[in-house]
Order: structure tokens, then C-alpha cells, then sequence
């Protein structure tokens, strides 16, 4: 079980070495009110004057105190045993005289063997961190004594619990120790040792209290009396000490400190103590042989030893955790650069590899809270392109008025006899050219797309090229600069197929051809019906001069189903006429370009006819246009954009790059990564030495 104890200090040189607190170690915290006599009752167990002393706050750094037994045959031994790697520092214990000495951890391997040096030191390490005002800092100092009159001890002594701000002291004085105090006792592995002096009442006591908060069971609280022999005359502390007044289950135990006459005429601790044991005897005999400092001393021994025994199978799996964790970290800040050229053509190769199967959706790291690379072009071609190119209405931003506006403006001067193919065109090129806009859309959602793919391969993929923030920047501007270049290209290609689709317009298309043969039949049966509501004055000529424009519209060109119903051509000719002249502008000649179709007139049967028609025509026409758009545009932007950059990255990357002037500069790391791969690679060292030395611990030690 002695063997425990020296483990833990062993764990705690290894990790103040990092300075990490990662590892919650067990140890002991003194935690009291200001003046309570923390630092009386740390020096009684040390056996020496060794701590700063005075009035007010004395300690404002906290002080991580080891305390070593040693043999005094066998220095070189106990420090090999006690301090890692101490076997190449043996010459510096050749020398030194006395039985006693001391070392702190900022000072490597300096030996005191002067005590009143070691509170020098204290003294100026703590003016060096906090200051020569009155203020504290949170940043231990760690020392080590070694002795034969010691027993084996890891106490960590924090500043006193204060309530007013005195001197120099920041106005929030008292949240800082207590903050500091809750970051040290809030350590589940840690043992409380609560000091309050027996002059004060034990119901108004700070370190009881503050302990309570972290240890609401006082599972892991010693409470120490202090300060026994200034009690008011006629009063004792035996209930206290008996437990009456507050219970605590590891026990209070009461201590008598020098007091500052003592220090001051230089009574030395070993006197001390003596005066102690003689005034329980004579105070307190039935309890002295559980109280005093000696007793103190015996107890956190045991105390913490068995702790450690609890504590130890936890801490190991959280060794072995945590060294796992570290090793993974460090492989993936990856090793230093040795040759520099094959480092950055297998970074070049790896990202393009990476870019393109991230197309092909055979990426080793695939997103599953969005669509990305080769999956969203998909989507934008099949959902986003193709969902817009069917919301796009056929007769869109088209009236029936614009209809009859662009048939007569076809027809010239002439009264037409028939509708003019012209109107046609105009009218279809017209809703044709607006499939443009969503078809450049199209274009500038996959290239968007393709610029997200960059980072997504950065960010997952190839997370060495993080290390090189250069060759990053520099991989992210040539293929940003590719996709630039592409974009005009693909562009134009898009606006070319829209373009070819408006340079000629096939009527005789196998489609379009069946629409009108659909629409000849549907004409064909409403004529019949009107033909049975004609009166028999009607000529038959012109019932006849009908069915033989049936029969050319029958043949699939759309000219003779535009001629059907001329019979009261005449007539309505008469009425369109009629109705021009009835401008309010009287007495002017009127011209048909100025005077708009009024909206509400009620269009004539033929003008009706021939609204519908042309607009059938349109509608039948778009739709074959949109079904070859919707299938066109996404192959040329696949061929074009796509496919282009996949089949040129590498190279593109390789002949930009791959330059003997540019590797420094691009394989420079950035001191972050560097710094970041040095403390995991530190940790990593301390985590495998604390496990080595758990390792070291037999099962006999555990029982």
C-alpha cells in the first residue's frame, strides 16, 4: 500500500511535464478561511518552516506539496523510485547535505536543502505569477520534499477563503478563491481536508460548507480543528471533536499550530509539536491519542492510499482511453515532410482522385445530412431543372388579344384569307426563348455545386491538406479557376441549343405532326356540329369549298385546318371593319398600329377560331421544344462542365503545381498544426509512461 502513493506522485511529475489536468489524480486539498491555519498545519506535517507566513492572504498560488519518505542510507534509490528518469540526474544528489531537501518543478533539477530558501522561492514564484499586490492566480506551484520524517503525502494547500477585498485586491476577490478552491475539490478523486479554528463556531464555517457543495455525502471530507489552545476560558471543543456538533464522516481532528509569537522567535516544529501532545494530554486526555498532528499525518496517509486503492482501476482505463484518443489524433496531423516532391504529387493525385469520386458518389466519405456532389447534380438536373422547365406554362405572359394582334400584324395591308404561318413562328419563338433563362440556371447550380465539392474534400477527404494551408489555397484557386473557365463555355453551349431550337421551326415534326392530326379531328367534329345548325339558305358550294379544306388538313400540315370555317369570312371581315371606326378621336384616319384590340370587345367567331388554333399549335409545339431542352441541356452541361474538369484535374493540378520553385513555399506547415502535432505527441508520451508505471504497480499493492 506504501507503494501507492509514490505511483501517484510519479503520475503527477509525469503530467505537470504537459501540463494538462486531464487526469483527475487523486490528492488533498486544504481548504479553510484566511488565517485559519492551513499553512501551520502543512508545515506540522512536513516537520519544517518551509511556507510563506504573515497575516492577511499569504498564499495566493495554489502550492501542490509532495511529501517523499525516504531512507537516509539510500538517497539514489528513493529518487530513482520516486522521480522519473532521476537516474541521469544521480550526481546532483552526491552532493548534498543533510538528511533533508527540497525541489520545485520550475526549477528542474535544483536541490534545496535550505528551507529558508524554499520560502524565498515560494515567495518570489508566487510575486512572478500574481503579482506583489494582493491578487492570486490559479497556476500551481509544485514541490517536492523529501525526508525520513514524512509520510508519504500528496496535499495540494489553496488560498484562504476571504469576503472583503483588502489592499490591492480585485473587487471580485472572494468568486476567485472560491472558484479556484471548486476547480481543485470538485475532482471527485480528491480528499477535502477542511480547516477551521476552534475559536469560531463550526456551524459558521466556510470550508464545511464549501465542501458540502462538491461533497454533499462527506464521503471524501476530513475536518481538521485548528488553533485549540485560544479557546475562550471555560469553553472546550469535545463536542466538536467528538463529532456532536457536526458530523463528518472521515472524522475531525484537532491540532494546535504555533502561534505567531512562536514563528517569530524562530520555536522550531518538532518543539511544537511536543508542547501539542502535552496539551492534550492535559485538555483532552481521553481524545489525545486521536487528535494532534502526528495522528493528522497518519490519517491522510491511510486515507489516501486507500483512496488511490478505489480510485486506481478507473484511472487506468481513462490512461488507456485517452492514449488511444491521443495516438488517433496524432496520425491525422500526420508525420513530418521528408521528401517533398512525392508529398505533394500524392496530395495532388489523392485530392483529385477524392473531387472526382466524390462525383461518382464512390467517395470513402459519404454525407448523410445532404445531397452532395455526383447526388446533387443529379437532383438539380432530374428535380430542380426539370420541376422549373414543367411549371413553365406553354401560353405563359400570352393573351388571347396578343394572339389576334400578331395574326393581323402577319397579315400586312391584306385582309388575309387564311392565318398566316408567320404569326405562328413569332408567337412560338417567342415562349421558346424563355425555356433560356432556367436552362443558364441549370448551368450555374451544378457549377456551384462543383465548387462546394472542393471544400467538402478539404474538409472530410483529405484532411492532410489542412496541414498545408498554402497548398490548399492554392489546390482551391487552379480548380476554382477550371471551373471559371468552363463556365462561359458550357453557357454558350446552353444558349446554342436554345438558339438552335429558334432558328427553325419543324412543323413536320413526327409529334407535332400527330398533335395536329388529334386537333383536325377535334375541329373537324365541331364543324360537323355547326354544319347541323346552318340554315338550308346556306350555298352548298361553300359547304363544299369546307370539305375539301377538311380534306387538306387531313393530310397533317396544319395550313388546311387553319382554312376550315371561311364561310362568313365576309361577314366577319364586315363587322371587324365596322368596328374600327368607331374611334372617339372622329374626322382622323386611324391607323391599326396605335389603335390596340380593345380588351372587353367580344371577339367574333372566326377570331376566336383563330386565337384557338394558333394557340393549340403553340402549346403542342413548346412541349416537344421543352422535352428536348430538359433532355439536352443536362448532357452539355455534363460533357461540357462536368466530365471536362473531372477528365482535366489532375493534370490541370499537376502542370500548376508540381513545380520544383513552389514546393517550400506550398509544403510550408502552419504553426498551428505544427504546434498541435508537438502537445499531442507530449501527451501521447506522458499518457504511455503514467500507463507504464500503473503497469508497474503488483496486485499485491491493490490488498
Amino acid at each position: 500500500m506504501e507503494a501507492l502513493i509514490p505511483v501517484i506522485n510519479k503520475l503527477q511529475d509525469v503530467f505537470n511535464t504537459v501540463g494538462a489536468d486531464i487526469i483527475q489524480l487523486p490528492q488533498i486539498a486544504v481548504v479553510g478561511t484566511q488565517s485559519s491555519g492551513k499553512s501551520s498545519v502543512l508545515e506540522s506535517l512536513v516537520g519544517r518552516d518551509l511556507l510563506p507566513r504573515g497575516t492577511g492572504i499569504v498564499t495566493r498560488r495554489p502550492l501542490i506539496l509532495q511529501l517523499v519518505n525516504v531512507d537516509p542510507e539510500d538517497r539514489r534509490k528513493s529518487s530513482e523510485e520516486n522521480e522519473p528518469n532521476a537516474w541521469k540526474n544521480e550526481r546532483l544528489y552526491k552532493g548534498v547535505d543533510g538528511e533533508e531537501w527540497g525541489k520545485f518543478l520550475h526549477t528542474k533539477n535544483k536541490v534545496y536543502t535550505d528551507f529558508d530558501e524554499i520560502r524565498q522561492e515560494i515567495e518570489s514564484e508566487t510575486e512572478r505569477i500574481s503579482g506583489n499586490n494582493k491578487g492570486i492566480s490559479d497556476e500551481p506551484i509544485h514541490l517536492k520534499i523529501f525526508s525520513p520524517h514524512v509520510v508519504n503525502l500528496t496535499l495540494v494547500d489553496l488560498p484562504g477563503i476571504t469576503k472583503v477585498p483588502v489592499g490591492d485586491q480585485p473587487k471580485d476577490i472572494e468568486l476567485q478563491i472560491r472558484e479556484l478552491i471548486l476547480k481543485y475539490i470538485s475532482n471527485p478523486n480528491c480528499i477535502i481536508l477542511a480547516v477551521t479554528a476552534a475559536n469560531t463556531d463550526m456551524a459558521t464555517s466556510e470550508a464545511l460548507k464549501v465542501a458540502r457543495e462538491v461533497d454533499t455525502d462527506g464521503r471524501r471530507t476530513l475536518a481538521v480543528v485548528t488553533k485549540l489552545d485560544l479557546m475562550d476560558a471555560g469553553t472546550d471543543a469535545m463536542d466538536v471533536l467528538m463529532g456532536r456538533v457536526i458530523p463528518v464522516k472521515l472524522g475531525l481532528i484537532g491540532v494546535v499550530n504555533r502561534s505567531q509569537l512562536d514563528i517569530n522567535n524562530k520555536k522550531c516544529v518538532a518543539d511544537s509539536i511536543r508542547d501539542e501532545y502535552a496539551f492534550l494530554q492535559k485538555k483532552y486526555p481521553s481524545l489525545a491519542n486521536r487528535n494532534g498532528t502526528k495522528y493528522l499525518a497518519r490519517t491522510l496517509n491511510r486515507l489516501l492510499m486507500h483512496h488511490i486503492r478505489d480510485c486506481l482501476p478507473e484511472l487506468k482505463t481513462r490512461i488507456n482511453v485517452l492514449a488511444a484518443q491521443y495516438q488517433s489524433l496524432l496520425g491525422s496531423y500526420g508525420e513530418p515532410v521528408d521528401d517533398k516532391s512525392s508529398t505533394l504529387l500524392q496530395l495532388i493525385t489523392k485530392f483529385a482522385t477524392e473531387y472526382c469520386n466524390t462525383i461518382e458518389g464512390t467517395a470513402k466519405y459519404i454525407e448523410t445530412t445532404e445531397l452532395c456532389g455526383g447526388a446533387r447534380i443529379c437532383y438539380i438536373f432530374h428535380e430542380t431543372f426539370g420541376r422549373t422547365l414543367e411549371s413553365v406554362d406553354p401560353l405563359g405572359g400570352l393573351t388571347t388579344i396578343d394572339v389576334l394582334t400578331a395574326i393581323r400584324n402577319a397579315t400586312g395591308p391584306r385582309p388575309a384569307l387564311f392565318v398566316p404561318e408567320v404569326s405562328f413562328e413569332l408567337l412560338v419563338k417567342r415562349q421558346v426563348k424563355r425555356l433560356e433563362e432556367p436552362s443558364l440556371r441549370c448551368v450555374e447550380l451544378v457549377h456551384e455545386e462543383m465548387q462546394r465539392i472542393i471544400q467538402h474534400c478539404s474538409n472530410y477527404s483529405t484532411q492532410e491538406l489542412l496541414r498545408f494551408p498554402k497548398l490548399h489555397d492554392a489546390i482551391v484557386e487552379v480548380v476554382t479557376s477550371l471551373l471559371r473557365k468552363r463556365l462561359p463555355v458550357t453557357n454558350e453551349m446552353v444558349h446554342n441549343l436554345v438558339a438552335i431550337e429558334l432558328a427553325y421551326i419543324n412543323t413536320k415534326h413526327p409529334d407535332f405532326a400527330d398533335a395536329c392530326g388529334v386537333m383536325n379531328n377535334n375541329i373537324e367534329e365541331q364543324r360537323r356540329n355547326r354544319m347541323r345548325e346552318i340554315p338550308s339558305a346556306v350555298p352548298r358550294e361553300k359547304m363544299a369549298g369546307g370539305a375539301q379544306g377538311e380534306q387538306e388538313g387531313g393530310t397533317g400540315t396544319w395550313r388546311g385546318m387553319l382554312k376550315k370555317g371561311e364561310e362568313g369570312q365576309g361577314e366577319d371581315r364586315h363587322k371587324q371593319q365596322s368596328s374600327v371606326p368607331a374611334s372617339p378621336q372622329r374626322g382622323h384616319a386611324v391607323n391599326l398600329l396605335d389603335v390596340p384590340v380593345p380588351v372587353a370587345r367580344k371577339l367574333s367567331a372566326r377570331e376566336q377560331r383563330d386565337c384557338e388554333v394558333i394557340e393549340r399549335l403553340i402549346k403542342s409545339y413548346f412541349l416537344i421544344v421543352r422535352k428536348n431542352i430538359q433532355d439536352s441541356v443536362p448532357k452539355a452541361v455534363m460533357h461540357f462542365l462536368v466530365n471536362h474538369v473531372k477528365d482535366s484535374l489532375q493534370s490541370e493540378l499537376v502542370g500548376q503545381l508540381y513545380k520544383p520553385a513552389l514546393l517550400d513555399d506550398l509544403l510550408t506547415e502552419s504553426e498551428d498544426m505544427a504546434q498541435r502535432r508537438n502537445e499531442a505527441a507530449d501527451m501521447l508520451k506522458a499518457l504511455q509512461r503514467a500507463s507504464q508505471v500503473i503497469a508497474e504497480i503488483r496486485e499485491t499493492h491493490l490488498w
